[in-house]
């Protein structure tokens, strides 16, 4: 009882302390505000990175995968590149096929290849449309759901129809309130039956996630050729034989292309893992840069905090001598200015929050960063700044400890 009377009792000194010098204290705090903001603010982005993240590759799931002809999960080499450009061969339907009637640990496997293109109604025009040559499955493959309508069938695919699906910026620039099921419209001056109308996907990055048509693959070999870019997206029977199922048509790919043991893919498999991989080094570094910049930040904060307070102590030396004389223990002043110092830099913290929340909602707002505060960030922010302030404060509260009352009563106020 006695200890949390104590520490009560500094609790409010340390208070009317810090109220009755609040510019100081401000100033004081300046350090420690820096370095709570720049953490939170850099958590922030990663966090609402992560979310996005986590967003974009759910189009796999958990357990799906791509094969690509070139992939860079990582720092971008242009010299790698044009290598990769001369040794690995486009992906093509006869491969999808062989690996489609061999691979036995996928449910679904599809393929697909896309390109911009302009498409237009009568007077309403719109251009560099993500236009997508997809397999019958490549709505389950591409996780696009439907508001209206149907996808295109096994039928439609093999006898070359002109049908489409459209996303909703599609719909609502060239039909506005209208249906468009079963309307035309022209790619590329091709004309196009709508059969479907996909479900809202939203944007990323401020752009627009729902601008596409979809059209069946053959017919988009027919126009645009099937020579290059053309990707597999494959599904697993479950996600526990994920790795199995990569195995698979890696080994499979290989062997029909009479890659030799001792030489490289020359294609690349893509997962949620490896995307999301990749993403933990990028902001692996950054944290790192991060936790470099915050700690100068606290160090610089935390030397200020203690040189204030050796000048608190300084000034309180006769307001010392008197509680020391009427029985203030040596404990007592201590926990006196070490709770003075925490609380110091813990309000710090907590402005740090506060600044750090407001820059995530107007960046939010105004770009398209995703920045999204989470809370471990909150109590991270605020519990280091707290420490900071007691660790720098142990000195200042031990000499105010050891001073004599005797010599501290005669200090003139």
């Amino acid at each position: 009882m006695a200890q949390t009377a104590s520490f009560r009792e500094a609790t409010a000194v340390a208070a009317d302390s810090l109220r009755s010098s609040k510019l100081r204290s401000f100033l004081t705090l300046f350090g420690i505000i820096l370095a709570t903001t720049t953490l939170i603010a850099v958590m922030s982005v990663i966090h609402g990175m992560d979310v996005y993240i986590a967003n974009s590759v759910s189009d796999m799931g958990a357990d799906g995968f791509r094969v690509v002809r070139i992939a860079f999960l990582g720092n971008f080499d242009p010299k790698k590149f044009l290598e990769l450009q001369k040794k690995n061969p486009q992906l093509s339907p006869e491969e999808y096929n062989y690996l489609k009637s061999s691979a036995t640990l996928l449910s679904e496997f599809g393929m697909n290849s896309d390109r911009g293109a302009n498409i237009s109604l009568g007077t309403h025009t719109m251009k560099s449309v993500d236009l997508t040559g997809g397999t019958p499955n490549w709505a389950a493959l591409a996780n696009t759901q439907l508001a209206t309508g149907r996808y295109f069938s096994d039928i439609e695919n093999n006898h070359h129809a002109t049908v489409a699906v459209i996303g909703n910026d599609v719909k609502t620039n060239l039909f506005g309130d209208g249906d468009p099921i079963g309307k035309t419209f022209k790619v590329e001056g091709r004309p196009f039956t709508v059969i479907g109308v996909a479900l809202p996907k939203g944007a990323v990055f401020g752009q627009s996630q729902d601008g596409f048509v979809d059209i069946p693959i053959e017919t988009y070999f027919q126009i645009y050729g099937s020579r290059q870019g053309i990707e597999y997206a494959a599904k697993a029977i479950d996600q526990t034989v994920l790795e199995q199922a990569k195995d698979e048509v890696r080994m499979l790919l290989r062997a029909h292309r009479h890659v030799g043991p001792s030489q490289d893919d020359n294609f690349s498999i893509l997962s949620s893992d490896s995307l999301v991989g990749a993403w933990d080094r990028l902001t692996g570094a950054i944290a790192a840069t991060a936790v470099a910049v915050v700690s100068v930040f606290m160090v610089v904060g935390g030397v200020v905090i203690m040189n204030i307070m050796l000048a608190v102590v300084t000034e309180r030396t006769h307001e010392i001598g008197i509680r020391k004389s009427v029985g203030a223990r040596r404990q007592d002043i201590l926990n006196q200015f070490l709770v003075e110092s925490s609380m110091l830099a813990g309000i710090g913290g907590l402005m740090g929050v506060v600044i750090a929340w407001l820059v995530a909602v107007m960046v939010r707002n105004l770009t398209p960063v995703p920045m999204s505060v989470p809370i471990s960030a909150v109590v991270i922010g605020v519990a280091l700044s707290t420490v900071v302030g007691l660790f720098f404060g142990i000195y200042p509260a031990q000499q105010a400890a050891k001073l004599d009352p005797i010599e501290a009563l005669r200090v003139e106020r």
